[in-house]
């Protein structure tokens, strides 16, 4: 299974904070956007992953994350000329995904909630086709749609419908076969001037080929795109943080607890940060001598680590 992250686009919605900086680099309270759609991918099990940006800006991100080596994983980096539309991430990436399945995710995407590390794991480990998170919204109306059964088959989806079918939206999160970079070729472009990610959904669906996995009250999903939903989002991390005692998204962490990197990395890490509480916070976690034995990744049973086991 190959990883992608789409971080480019303009960014307009959240001008004139963008104008000079892309919005996934932007703070989501104390780390960068691009943190959380990073560390849905390692939790996942992902280890090859291709993160996806403007020309301007693929430096700062491999200026950020290098080569992913530091974290126990291989990163890539793609250009997108033009932000023309979610599946052109699936084409600029035909040859990285090769004959692999690929989960994909959009760059302003943040999910957490009790047990999301093992209905991932689960999820990636039984799609055959292609597979849609559905998320229970207020206003369905802005986003894109999906319609099931009582046996969770999806029967219709729509984009953006002035009157919803259900209440449900899909996430920015997909996983797809090998064959979504062809589907995603056949695109027609919309009337918006962009090949648009319900149409390849659309196109399994025909096929009766796409599965929903439904994201109950439990989880909470957010997209950081707005000044509003970003300073939502950030509300939310900081209190999460701050009465759970445990960072979200902290890809060191993840990658020590699932054995990428050992306590000596996690410890010099926290030191050459540790006039900060995110260098400190992993000072705290390479002392906790006995706790990595009590978290089996397969199974996301750790007692001892909140993060894991939420996100």
């Amino acid at each position: 299974m190959k990883g992608i992250i789409l971080a480019g686009g303009s960014g307009s919605r959240l001008s004139p904070s963008t104008d000079s900086i892309n919005k996934h680099l932007l703070a989501v309270y104390d780390k960068p956007m691009i943190y959380y759609p990073l560390s849905v991918l390692m939790l996942g099990g992902i280890k090859e992953i291709m993160i996806i940006s403007t020309p301007e800006d693929k430096s700062r991100f491999e200026g950020l994350l290098g080569d992913g080596s530091s974290l126990g994983i291989s990163l890539i980096y793609k250009e997108q000329s033009d932000p023309n539309g979610i599946p052109e991430a699936l084409t600029l990436s035909e040859y990285f995904i090769g004959k692999d399945d690929v989960t994909l995710i959009l760059g302003d995407n943040i999910f957490y909630g009790q047990g999301f590390t093992t209905l991932l794991r689960k999820a990636i480990k039984d799609h055959e086709h292609a597979t849609v998170f559905g998320y229970r919204v207020k206003d369905a109306s802005r986003f894109g749609v999906v319609e099931f059964d009582d046996n969770q088959k999806v029967i219709s989806l729509e984009e953006k419908p002035a009157e919803p079918k259900s209440d449900f939206a899909v996430t920015g999160l997909y996983i797809y076969d090998h064959h979504a970079v062809q589907k995603a070729k056949n695109l027609p472009f919309s009337d918006r001037g962009e090949l648009e990610i319900t149409d390849l959904n659309q196109a399994y669906l025909d096929k009766g080929q796409l599965d929903v996995q439904l994201l109950g009250r439990g989880f909470a999903w957010m997209d950081a795109g707005t000044h509003e939903s970003l300073f939502d989002a950030a509300e939310f991390v900081k209190i999460t943080q701050q009465r759970q005692g445990f960072k979200l998204a902290c890809l060191e962490e993840i990658s020590y607890y699932l054995g990428y990197i050992s306590r000596e990395a996690l410890y010099e890490k926290g030191k050459s940060m540790e006039k900060n509480d995110y260098g400190r916070y992993l000072l705290e976690i390479a002392d906790r001598k006995h706790t990595k034995q009590y978290w089996d990744p397969a199974v996301n049973q750790n007692p001892m680590l909140g993060m894991i086991e939420n996100e």
